[in-house]
């Protein structure tokens, strides 16, 4: 990929050797991509270096690079913290950005003389000076945790006395202390805050320990008034740790393990957190792969550990983060971390039994999430199926509406127990009473020929559509490129029939239609190409599915 211009050429010779981040503009005077960098050199020239076939969104940004500016800074560390920050700022569309945390809801304590517990979006915080905690991206557990924090700690609801001369309601059914009516003193409603404190970082045990102390220090005064009170809250933090999972008995663990699950056009992250040794809460996100991408995974997860870590508080930090594979710049992430907790944190492979089966937690509600999300779009799609099929027959120049689609996959491992799948969609809706298996007949043992086995499928189903013994689909999908669409048209001409049939290569998700050189590229991001993928990965499910069916009944025969 050679330099746009001279003038690139140019501003990419003179970066300097040194730390730092790097902005490249396009013709409107935009930031499309910021990035980081040990070498800026290095690093900036490396993008101009090569064809980039391997990956498409080099190919879509890099013809856009108008102007490219650097910062220089001291070190990797001061680099990744402006590169947050420049990215926060800026948004770039070529950027891997975390849903914006503006949208998650925290919980506020109050800059006051007594402070309160508020329910606030991270959009307010230039007005509301405070303590947050979270982000928590499911409000019906953070709904639940507000019910047991206005259980547990009288603390003030409102902004203003709703009375001038007697408590309000809350104070009745003691939710709230009335520090409004001088019900408490200053010293003790911040021991009551301090306490909240600890409870929202996590922190029950040490606080168990606290109100302990405090029942004990009450009963040796003779309030017993009030070490009922300090009774009664241990009980019910007791309650709220019997709740939760114990994962590590003889340790104070706080660790966070994060699970990863990927679709050909999403990728979800759901990460468990343990404090304490228990597993206390879990954090979803999700990301669509605008451009496919090898480096996109390397680079989601760097922009997760990036972007939802520097918005905790330093107390909810964790000491250990464990994933399934490190990944690139590790090292700095780790230093980066450790400087904002003051302390040693790792970012490491799971190794040991323990750190498995919680990863193995964390990944299974990833894909929990991820399947969640496919459901969210293929809803999408039936619900404005006439526009998505309108956008198809005029993208593909299909002769019929696509109401009905079938798409074909092969499944084999090194050639034994090749089966085939077909599944049926209609109107955007997997109809799966019309799906089809099938068991390769023309096929010799051990023989390897995705062409060979599609072309016998199709042929099978072809007779049927000639006969008049099924009805023929508006359009037919087959898993493969160029060279896998022609040997099946050539089978539809044997058989005399004129039907729509495509095929979609997974590398790139390009569209092959007969007798064109160029594949048709359906918009990124658009309902088109995810009911394409969709449709694509149910034959893939399918078909894997068979496979494996009939090696173990041939494994047990």
């Amino acid at each position: 990929m050679a330099f746009k211009n001279e003038q690139i050429k140019q501003q990419v010779k003179n970066m300097p050797k040194l730390p730092g981040c790097y902005q490249y503009f396009d013709s409107t005077g935009e930031i499309i991509y910021i990035g980081k960098a040990k070498n800026l050199y290095n690093r900036v020239n490396s993008y101009f270096i090569g064809d980039k076939k391997d990956s498409p969104k080099l190919q879509v940004m890099v013809p856009q690079i108008e102007c490219i500016e650097c910062i220089v800074v001291n070190s990797e560390i001061e680099a990744l913290i402006l590169e947050n920050e420049l990215i926060k700022k800026h948004k770039p569309k070529y950027n891997i950005l975390l849903k914006d945390d503006k949208k998650f809801p925290y919980f506020l304590i109050t800059q006051e003389e007594y402070p309160r517990i508020l329910v606030v979006r991270k959009s307010n915080r230039n007005q509301l000076k405070g303590k947050y905690y979270g982000p928590y991206t499911d409000s019906r557990a953070m709904w639940a945790t507000l019910e047991v924090i206005n259980k547990i700690f009288p603390i003030k609801k409102c902004n203003h006395p709703k009375y001038k001369s007697r408590p309000c309601l809350y104070h009745d059914i003691g939710q709230c202390c009335a520090p409004c009516q001088k019900k408490i003193s200053s010293d003790d409603y911040k021991k009551i805050i301090k306490n909240a404190e600890l409870f929202l970082s996590g922190k029950r045990k040490e606080l168990i320990k606290t109100l302990k102390a405090e029942m004990e220090k009450a009963s040796s005064k003779m309030e017993f008034e009030r070490a009922l009170l300090y009774r009664n809250s241990i009980q019910d933090i007791e309650k709220t740790l019997e709740k939760q999972s114990i994962v590590f008995e003889s340790t104070r663990a706080n660790y966070d393990y994060i699970g990863i699950a990927n679709s050909s056009n999403l990728i979800c992250i759901s990460i468990i957190q343990i404090r304490q040794g228990r597993l206390i809460n879990k954090k979803d996100f999700s990301f669509s792969q605008f451009l496919k991408d090898s480096n996109n995974l390397d680079e989601i997860i760097q922009s997760t550990i990036r972007e939802y870590y520097i918005i905790l508080n330093d107390e909810e930090l964790p000491s250990k983060i464990i994933l399934s594979d490190n990944f690139e710049e590790v090292e700095t992430y780790k230093k980066w971390l450790s400087l904002r907790l003051n302390k040693d944190v790792s970012i490491i492979k799971a190794s040991s039994k323990t750190d498995k089966e919680i990863l193995s937690l964390a990944q299974k509600n990833a894909n929990y999430n991820l399947e969640q999300q496919k459901l969210k779009e293929l809803a999408n799609i039936q619900n404005d199926y006439n526009e998505v099929g309108c956008y198809l027959q005029e993208k593909l120049k299909l002769t019929n509406f696509p109401h009905t689609i079938e798409c074909y996959d092969i499944s084999h491992i090194q050639g034994t127990n090749t089966v085939a799948s077909g599944v049926y969609f209609e109107n955007g809706q997997p109809k799966k009473s019309k799906y089809r298996k099938y068991k390769l007949k023309t096929l010799q043992k051990g023989e390897v020929d995705d062409f060979k086995s599609m072309r016998e499928i199709l042929s099978r189903r072809f007779k049927k559509i000639k006969a008049g013994a099924i009805a023929a689909p508006d359009l037919i999908i087959i898993d493969g490129g160029k060279g896998q669409l022609s040997s099946v048209i050539e089978i539809m001409k044997e058989f005399k029939l004129n039907l729509n049939i495509v095929s979609l290569a997974k590398r790139e998700e390009e569209v092959f239609l007969p007798n064109k050189k160029e594949p048709v590229i359906l918009a990124q991001n658009s309902a088109a190409l995810h009911l394409f993928q969709r449709i694509r990965d149910e034959a893939h499910r399918f078909a894997i599915t068979f496979h494996r069916q009939l090696r173990s009944k041939n494994m047990l025969n």
